[in-house]
């Protein structure tokens, strides 16, 4: 029989759990969480089989899940290199920097320990073991990080333990996953959580200005709504590459304004153009082989009913929808809802249902 013992009841834990008695129903999932309430609620709903603390229960089990902050996973790895664990046993992780974790697993590694660090690509801006979902992770990119060949060589028995997580397998090096999510995630969160901070002290004698505020100011500032917890130790573990892409970022912020001021409208047009061209480029001819989603776009009115209208099309067709995204949304005016697809066939099986009925949005 397996076991898995997963610390930390998160939205990301929770999910995990949620996922893996999903195709594993036979599995033993022993969880362990400081908040207590969230652990009743596992067992409430079937999410984990039993419960723990300070890996009481994890000596015989086949996997071991650290699914809390970076700075707990280090913790909880030295003190795992100092217990007594099944052998063969794999140790993961879900943290978001790992260069600091696998530093701080140099110990349980020595010990001639199994550990394969771990990433999975996906979240939300809620937050706790209320919010977890089995399908988090379907179809996102999942990173995996072998800590030596011993572990390398059991990367396939930890993906069959996570099947149920339908994730795009991506196997990498610590420097290089940090500089990765160094750009595209931890950078892009303190933008957004900096312009709602900016927007609310420009607006704090306005309070008509944070009551419009829609559209593209709520798109990209919707991950400022993350788990601060998580946040601020994210930048701790990772600061160095994330301060140097701040400063990247800070000045080609001050180049802009730069072209504002002196009113060069070529140079202006030339920013928007190759942000354009950068974004709209984003795909699997742009990354190769790294498989990619498939979007369409479809007007769809601000009344009630009309995203459950197009979702019971697409499920009445049985066609697998990985993300639905409302964009530009105002009230008493339309919006763009973006479907992703994890396949062309499916996205132009979708086009051909919706186009009779909605307006399709050409990008």
């Amino acid at each position: 029989m397996t076991k898995i013992y997963l610390k930390g009841l998160g939205l990301i834990g929770s999910s995990l759990a949620r996922a893996i008695k999903k195709e594993h129903p036979d599995y033993v999932l022993i969880a362990e969480d400081q908040d207590h309430a969230a652990e009743r609620y596992a067992l409430e709903h079937g999410i984990a089989d039993e419960c723990g603390t300070a890996f009481d229960k994890a000596e015989d089990a086949d996997l071991i899940i650290l699914a809390t902050p970076v700075s707990v996973i280090a913790k909880d790895l030295l003190r795992l290199s100092e217990l007594e664990t099944k052998p063969g046993a794999i140790i993961t992780d879900v943290g978001s920097t790992k260069r600091t974790v696998m530093k701080a697993a140099r110990k349980l590694i020595d010990a001639g320990k199994i550990f394969i660090a771990g990433h999975p690509m996906a979240g939300s801006h809620k937050t706790g073991v209320w919010a977890g979902k089995a399908d988090l992770f379907e179809n996102a990119f999942y990173f995996l990080i072998p800590a030596n060949d011993a572990s390398e060589e059991k990367l396939s028995e930890l993906e069959e333990m996570l099947k149920g997580v339908h994730a795009k397998w991506l196997e990498t090096t610590p420097v290089r996953h940090d500089k990765i999510v160094a750009q595209i995630s931890h950078v892009p969160h303190v933008v957004a959580s900096a312009l709602v901070n900016q927007t609310e002290k420009t607006f704090a004698d306005e309070p008509m200005g944070m009551r419009v505020a829609a559209g593209g100011f709520k798109s990209i500032t919707r991950i400022a709504s993350a788990d601060p917890t998580m946040w601020s130790s994210i930048l701790l573990n990772n600061g160095e590459l994330i301060s140097e892409q701040l400063e990247d970022y800070i000045d080609a912020l001050k180049e802009i304004d730069e072209k504002i001021k002196k009113q060069d409208q070529k140079a202006l047009f030339d920013f928007f153009k190759a942000a354009k061209i950068g974004r709209d480029s984003l795909g699997p001819e742009k990354i190769g082989a790294i498989p990619g989603f498939y979007d369409l776009f479809i007007n769809l009115a601000d009344k009630v009913g009309s995203l459950a209208d197009v979702t019971q099309i697409l499920a009445e067709a049985r066609i697998n929808l990985v993300n639905v995204h409302i964009l530009e949304i105002r009230e008493e005016i339309d919006g763009i809802a973006q479907l992703t697809f994890s396949s062309e066939k499916d996205r132009q099986k979708a086009l051909g249902l919706l186009k009779t009925k909605y307006k399709i949005i050409e990008r």
